[in-house]
């Protein structure tokens, strides 16, 4: 889903039952590695040598990747809610689809009071040999955890600061980190009023469980104290990314349990641990149907689902969302969206659609998002439709939410569907079932390939939806957008 709304709870459908169209190429199942069966038969994890298999800890050493790209950051989106009379009340926020590049704490530009001709655009030549120095100190982390070697990865740091790396050790291995790769952004920066201590803002590319993926990223602030000229600078504390666009991942703040299966990744803390055979189980069925929807190539290497608790939902990617909302996508670079699912909205019943629409976005939407909200419709209307996996169009539960907002309080115009932040839940619904019903117009007149190539022009090329109708249905838009609304119009009774 995206911004803010939700969809009814169709009959959930079998994994195995997928639209009807011929798998798109790209689809690379087969060469994944399948879920472990050695260690924790529960969930799937394996145990490690040096963690506490409560927390789902398991090791994959080894692995790289590409370094990581530069994406830029996009506007937020929102995602559909399930109706609170259903009893699942499922909202999925599309949020920051952009690289996750996040904004560091506290980090200071420019060391106060130090005078400009000592300085050129790369800091002082002393300011780069300690960059250096505490690059090498990362690089030696980096390989540590990789390595498993959760000795090596605390061993630059001070003993205060060896708690919370712990617990970030422990979930990155949860998660099979396969590449992390560490890089200074500039010179480190001296921190005011505290002799000796130092701030570097760190990108990091990472990868979890598939080697050589296209990374992930995350902008960190890293603090450091050094003692003298010679001594290797001592890690301090890893400051988590900002909230501003995608906010602290899970990993930074959180005890992980982890299960891990040929398509996807369902993580949740150790509390909720009983829940992941289930999850992961729903999740496998869900990426067989959302990998048909991946428009422009190979679907994900994995789709990661994070499953929060209470206190998790409050912080995790930031927070602060609608108080409809069950759930959310978040772009994080690399061509990957992590989704997150609210425990305490869920009920059995409502997890397989909302997993469909999920990870449908996951493997639909361009690594930047989409800026126009005029095209939320077919955005949504798309992972409606897949969500919905084939069911005949009377059987769609929101169909008395469309008839609602159909006569009444909506223009008639698709381009102006998007709900805003605080709209009732029934104008949520209805926007995502008028998406859905587009969408499943335009499917029945044209087949499931050229709508793809329609949403890959509007979505991923940033056409108009004038042109993309031209060039992909041989029909102008204006009179398929009245033709679509006509349709859904009667399907709402």
């Amino acid at each position: 889903m995206t911004d803010g709304d939700e969809q009814p709870a169709g009959p959930a459908a079998s994994g195995d039952d997928q639209p009807a169209t011929a798998p798109r190429d790209g689809d690379r199942s087969a060469e994944q590695p399948t879920a472990v069966e050695a260690g924790d038969a529960a969930t799937g994890t394996r145990p490690t040598d040096d963690l506490p298999t409560a927390a789902g800890v398991h090791p994959l050493v080894g692995g790289d990747g590409p370094p990581p790209e530069t994406v830029p950051q996009l506007p937020a989106t929102r995602g559909r809610r399930w109706r609170l009379w259903a009893a699942v009340g499922l909202v999925l926020v599309l949020v920051a689809c952009g690289v996750p590049g996040v904004l560091l704490l506290g980090l200071v530009r420019d060391a106060a009071g130090r005078p400009a001709a000592e300085r050129d655009g790369r800091g002082t030549a002393a300011e780069r040999r300690l960059g250096e120095r505490m690059a090498a100190q990362l690089d030696r982390q980096a390989a540590a955890l990789l390595d498993g070697d959760r000795a090596g990865f605390l061993a630059v740091a001070e003993p205060a600061a060896r708690p919370a790396l712990t617990r970030r050790y422990a979930a990155l291995r949860a998660l099979w980190v396969t590449a992390w790769r560490p890089a200074a952004d500039g010179v480190p920066v001296a921190v005011d009023r505290r002799p000796g201590e130092w701030r570097l803002a760190v990108t990091v590319g990472y990868c979890f469980v598939v080697p050589g993926c296209t990374p992930g990223s995350v902008e960190l602030g890293t603090r450091w104290r050094v003692t003298g000229d010679e001594a290797e600078p001592r890690l301090v504390a890893v400051e988590e990314s900002g909230a501003t666009p995608a906010g602290a991942r899970p990993w930074e703040v959180s005890d992980l349990a982890v299960a891990v299966g040929k398509r996807a990744v369902v993580a949740t803390t150790p509390a909720l641990r009983a829940k992941l055979p289930g999850l992961l189980a729903q999740a496998e069925a869900a990426a067989k149907v959302a990998d048909l929807y991946a428009v422009a190539g190979a679907p994900p290497d994995r789709y990661l689902v994070y499953y929060a608790g209470r206190a998790e939902w409050q912080r995790w990617y930031g927070g602060g969302r609608p108080k409809w909302t069950a759930g959310y996508a978040v772009g994080v670079g690399g061509g990957h969206h992590d989704v997150v699912l609210n425990a305490q909205s869920l009920t059995p019943t409502g997890v397989d659609d909302l997993l469909r629409h999920e990870l449908t976005h996951a493997a639909s939407l361009p690594d930047r998002g989409y800026a126009d909200r005029s095209s939320w419709w077919l955005v949504e209307g798309l992972a409606e439709y897949a969500g919905a996996d084939g069911q005949l169009v009377d059987r769609y539960e929101g169909l008395a939410e469309v008839r609602k907002l159909v006569r009444g309080g909506w223009n008639g115009r698709l381009d102006a569907l998007a709900p805003a932040d605080d709209a009732a839940d029934d104008r949520v619904g209805g926007a995502y079932g008028i998406g859905y019903l587009a969408v499943r117009h335009l499917v029945d007149r044209y087949g499931e390939q050229r709508v793809l190539d329609f949403f890959r022009a509007v979505v991923h090329e940033r056409r108009s939806m004038a042109e993309a109708a031209d060039e992909v249905f041989g029909d102008p838009w204006s009179g398929l957008h009245d033709d679509c609304v006509a349709y859904l119009r009667a399907a709402a009774g």
